[in-house]
């Protein structure tokens, strides 16, 4: 008879078992996922490069070191445009830029950038996280083997830098004008000639006067690019009222990322979102001051009454055109109207009525 005790062989044999998995566990916890980033801006491009950066930091702190995410500037890649596309094909695993650059590929991109008249920053954070855009945003891209998040935002952008003042609409025939997405489509309805080129060709095509005018973001980014030295009117916001960028994700990649990773990336991308557009408050106010001292001969304006009339007409017109032809568009621009209109009755009787009764002294 044999002297061994079963249970204790059987406790011998769990216990190798458990220690093989605890092995594998601590192994798998430890793995490490690298990433690649490619991004629509130019390297060290204040505020926009910046929130790529931000994510990729606390992406690495918030796993231990479990995520690893290398960028690549639009000067590295050298296809700036090309970044939806190469993250669709898996080139890269992620992509920082802005969805209505897509809006040649995938018209219904555009929606969710920012419309002309529409939300505002805010609101359209509480549109997308509460008002079933991202939702929609999601529809969207499924198709293109991709995801979008929210990637930050420049807040209210300018109208514009013009080299000639605009006094009537008449003055806009012809006049050809970087601006991309929808709003190009509103300018070009109107008479002028929109041109969707890479920011960084933006000042050498104003210099050279392969352009006329051209649409950049704010204070912040308009200064460095010194836009102000060559055209001299600069026009108020109409176009872009809470401008999001993106961070575009390739779904496969996305499916092999443990679920804990995919939690931390997509805290990472709205972390770092927040920031981008705190960071983009703060440095509009810090640049505008600089340029009014240093740029006297900077002339603020808003567009003739005529001008805008005949926007929000064509506007209108755009976007009735777009739901007809399409279903989804027009869920989407229903989505927006409808959230536009809950929204703003709060945001009259709150931020509008408090910037009319305070002023600051």
């Amino acid at each position: 008879m044999s002297t061994k005790n079963p249970f204790s062989l059987l406790l011998k044999t769990v216990s190798v078992a458990a220690i093989a998995v605890l092995s594998w566990s601590a192994h798998a916890e430890e793995q490490v996922y690298r990433l690649t980033l490619a991004e629509t801006w130019g390297e060290n491009t204040p505020i926009l490069g910046d929130a790529s950066k931000n994510m990729a930091k606390l992406a690495s702190e918030m796993s231990n070191g479990r995520l690893q995410i290398h960028i690549d500037s639009a000067n590295k890649h050298k296809a700036p445009f090309g970044v939806f596309d190469m993250v669709k094909s898996g080139q890269y695993d992620l992509g920082h830029s802005s969805s209505y650059y897509w809006k040649g590929k995938v018209p219904n991109t555009l929606f969710f950038s920012s419309m002309p008249f529409g939300l505002m920053t805010t609101e359209q954070y509480a549109w997308f996280y509460r008002g079933g855009g991202m939702e929609l945003m999601q529809e969207v891209y499924a198709p293109h083997n991709l995801l979008s998040f929210p990637g930050g935002n420049s807040d209210i952008q300018m109208g514009g830098w013009f080299k000639k003042e605009i006094k009537s609409l008449a003055d806009l025939q012809g006049l050809k004008m970087r601006i991309p997405g929808f709003a190009g489509e509103v300018f070009a309805r109107v008479g002028a000639s929109p041109v969707n080129i890479a920011p960084g060709e933006m000042f050498t095509a104003l210099e050279r006067g392969t352009i006329d005018a051209a649409e950049w973001v704010g204070p912040a980014f308009d200064l460095r690019m010194g836009l102000q030295k060559i055209a001299p009117f600069y026009y108020t916001a109409w176009h872009e009222p809470g401008s999001e960028t993106q961070f575009l994700v390739n779904k496969k990649k996305w499916e092999t990322l443990p679920k804990d990773l995919q939690v931390i990336l997509e805290t990472a991308f709205r972390v770092s979102a927040f920031d981008m557009y705190v960071q983009a408050i703060d440095a509009n106010a810090v640049a505008w001051e600089q340029m009014r001292k240093e740029n006297p001969e900077v002339q603020v304006r808003d567009f003739p009454e005529d001008v805008m009339n005949a926007m929000r007409t064509a506007n209108k017109e755009l976007l009735a055109e777009l739901a007809q032809k399409d279903e989804l568009a027009k869920r989407i621009i229903d989505s927006q109207d409808a959230y536009l209109k809950k929204v703003r009755a709060w945001t009259d009787i709150s931020t509008k009525a408090y910037l009319e009764t305070s002023k600051v002294e």
